[in-house]
């Protein structure tokens, strides 16, 4: 049996790739991924092949991958975060249904919902919702479907992709399904680069984040009734009496 492994590295900062996804990487032949996550780890790709591609490169990633596991060589795919949260674990184990001699082993990392709360503090205390805003994929009207039942369940919820350089209005147009039904001064945080040297997180309401700039880089928390400010961090409360 042949095995891909689908990799997740984390945020991105060598502190927080788990040591199993730093072993697999370190002893693997071959590693690909998309370059600017490739970028990331340069230490551990030395001296091995690699092979990358740009944005919308996913699918010859996968090509690429069983090709190389084909001739014998030991492969990992990365994905920044975690594989198989907006990442290609999925794509590959799809691509590898009617391959009977491959298997796919995921190894999960650090997704970037961990790194936003652990930089804002603790919103992630009670159920929360993720949602990308990317509608490369998923169709706008059903991102709405999900942004709705998410704001009408109270969930938290964890903006992935609120904007790039075609996508300026997401966010905008998120807050305003979201505002429909939570208050417009429900605490929020936004974190650009979460976990990299270069980091940069504000806290702000709901109504004041309709208007921030943000891109590819950024993941937005939205709290829910229960989630307030302490001491400058944005805490979820969970119903502890003390």
């Amino acid at each position: 049996m042949i095995k891909i492994y689908a990799v997740g590295i984390g945020p991105g900062d060598k502190d927080f790739i788990t040591p199993q996804a730093e072993k697999i990487v370190s002893d693997c032949d071959v590693i690909i991924g998309y370059t600017a996550y490739l970028k990331l780890i340069p230490d551990l790709v030395t001296g091995k092949k690699v092979i990358d591609t740009g944005m919308k490169g996913e699918t010859a990633r996968c090509e690429k991958a069983f090709q190389e596991a084909k001739l014998g060589k030991k492969v990992a795919v990365i994905s920044s975060g975690d594989a198989g949260i907006y990442g290609m674990a999925s794509l590959l184990m799809e691509m590898a249904e009617n391959e009977t001699d491959i298997e796919i082993e995921v190894v999960p990392g650090i997704t970037a919902a961990i790194a936003v709360a652990a930089l804002l503090g603790a919103p992630l205390a009670n159920d929360f919702a993720v949602v990308s805003l990317s509608d490369l994929l998923t169709p706008w009207q059903t991102i709405e479907k999900r942004l709705e039942a998410a704001a009408l369940g109270d969930f938290v919820i964890c903006l992935y992709n609120p904007g790039s350089k075609t996508r300026t209005n997401s966010l905008r147009l998120a807050c305003e399904i979201l505002l429909k039904h939570k208050h417009p001064q429900t605490q929020c945080g936004y974190v650009r680069n979460a976990l990299r040297n270069n980091r940069q997180y504000q806290l702000c309401s709901l109504q004041e984040l309709s208007a921030i700039h943000a891109d590819m880089l950024t993941t937005v928390i939205v709290g829910n009734n229960d989630t307030k400010q302490i001491h400058g961090k944005l805490v979820t409360t969970r119903g502890y009496r003390f």
